[in-house]
């Protein structure tokens, strides 16, 4: 297998793997990753690429971190796994609920676990209807997420989800979720029936009390969003969009959850998401960093205020996984968030992600197809545009995306894209040398493609 070509690996692959997103014509030049130092990963070939996205936005810590190796291997010596049903506990689980509850936003104290964001996005969709119908409330059950939000691809999740490539082949979707725009600054335009004088932030969080009142304020159990949405295009909202937000979540008593997959532990510059705006949400919802991709786990924290009712109520809320609380997992969750703590990854990743701003600004910032660079933390984007004045968009048959995607790969930047959204979220442990060569490459790959 070690004398085996990439694309010798590719065929094998092909024979017998189906992959998340399968696509047999897409996978044909596929890199196989054979190796992994910090933020830079190898493919069969030998040939070495920079992960201008840590993995799927997780691996923040980048391969090789010798304190999660060795805690994923300790805990495995001393116990690899044990139930985390009712009746079952282990101190690793423990301890990282108690980390958990001293970094959340204050009124978060209580936490499950899952295996990943998507099982976390399905876990918060129970506890809230199980929530309101221990407050006499059973109608409360509907799910307001947002156009561009990304929650999962469960089939609930996938509804939660705002990306409409991903319904048709599994419609019908669950029944309850409905969608508002994004507040996305850089395209949202308010309704003709917004009220006068608002902000481009008020009149798009606005559009949450128009979907509340539509459904009927009885009807509607949480609001899902994403701090700063990521696979939609990395859209950093308006600073007084969240804090409206959460007024309108007051007023009509519905939950406000923040899904902190992937702007938890510090990937904004700050320890979580809606720190950034002052606001506190009713629960979250975690994966990603929290192990930094070393071992799949994520989970839900909740209010105090439900804690209480689901106390309470007593009997047992019948929701599990296997892997709850999996041993190994919380280890190396444990030695992650010592790291995050101990390198200070939020001030890290504000720095570094400024850095990479600037290369990007300085590079291509007057291009005549960058219409507009963004990003907050160590997440940035920039937004391919066929007339920068007007804000139109390339035809999706030019795929210009996958063309200048194509260009970086050759200057050896792995990376993705949404549409023509060039999405950056390179490891917090990359260096700053690492972090100008991926600003360099993306802007290279741009003038290559478009002059």
């Amino acid at each position: 297998m070690q004398n085996d070509t990439n694309a010798a690996l590719v065929a094998r692959d092909q024979a017998h793997l189906i992959h998340p997103l399968h696509s047999r014509a897409a996978h044909g030049d596929a890199r196989v990753w054979v190796k992994g130092e910090r933020a830079t990963l190898v493919d069969a070939n030998g040939k070495r690429y920079l992960d201008g996205l840590s993995g799927l936005w997780n691996n923040t810590a980048g391969n090789g971190c010798a304190a999660l190796i060795h805690a994923a291997t300790r805990q495995m010596e001393e116990l690899a796994y044990a139930s985390g049903y009712a009746g079952s506990s282990n101190p690793r689980a423990i301890e990282l609920a108690e980390r958990l509850a001293e970094i959340t936003y204050p009124g978060i104290n209580r936490f499950y676990f899952t295996s990943g964001g998507g099982e976390s996005s399905d876990s918060n969709f129970k506890m809230a209807r199980y929530y309101w119908k221990l407050r006499g409330k059973p109608e409360k059950t509907k799910v307001i997420s947002r156009i561009l939000g990304y929650h999962g691809v469960t089939l609930a999740a996938m509804s939660a989800t705002g990306m409409s490539k991903y319904w048709p082949m599994f419609e019908p979707r669950v029944p309850g979720f409905v969608h508002i725009p994004s507040p996305y600054p850089y395209r949202y335009v308010p309704r003709t029936d917004a009220a006068p004088g608002l902000t481009q932030g008020q009149a798009a969080a606005d559009e949450l009390e128009k979907a509340i009142l539509g459904e009927g304020p009885d009807t509607v159990a949480m609001f899902l969003a994403e701090p700063v949405q990521g696979a939609g295009g990395v859209i950093v909202p308006q600073d007084d969009y969240f804090p409206r937000i959460r007024e309108i979540c007051d007023r009509y008593d519905v939950l406000l959850v923040s899904d902190e997959v992937i702007t938890g532990f510090g990937r904004t510059g700050r320890m979580f998401g809606l720190e950034h705006w002052g606001v506190e949400p009713d629960m979250i919802q975690f994966a990603k960093a929290i192990t930094s991709g070393y071992f799949p786990l994520g989970g839900i924290g909740i209010s105090d205020a439900i804690a209480a009712e689901m106390d309470a109520a007593g009997g047992a809320w019948m929701h599990a996984y296997t892997y709850s609380a999996h041993p190994v997992g919380c280890a190396v969750a444990l030695a992650m968030l010592d790291l995050v703590e101990r390198e200070d990854f939020p001030a890290q990743a504000a720095s570094k992600g400024e850095r990479l701003l600037r290369g990007l600004r300085e590079g291509i910032g007057e291009h005549p197809n960058v219409g507009e660079i963004r990003g907050l933390g160590l997440m940035s984007a920039v937004e391919l545009v066929a007339d920068r004045e007007t804000r139109a968009e390339f035809s999706a048959e030019e795929q210009l995306g996958a063309r200048i995607h194509a260009r970086a790969m050759e200057r050896g930047l792995f990376s993705r894209m949404r549409d023509d959204v060039f999405c950056l979220a390179p490891p917090i442990a990359a260096s700053e040398a690492e972090i100008d060569e991926i600003a360099a490459i993306v802007c290279a790959a741009i003038r290559d493609e478009l002059g």
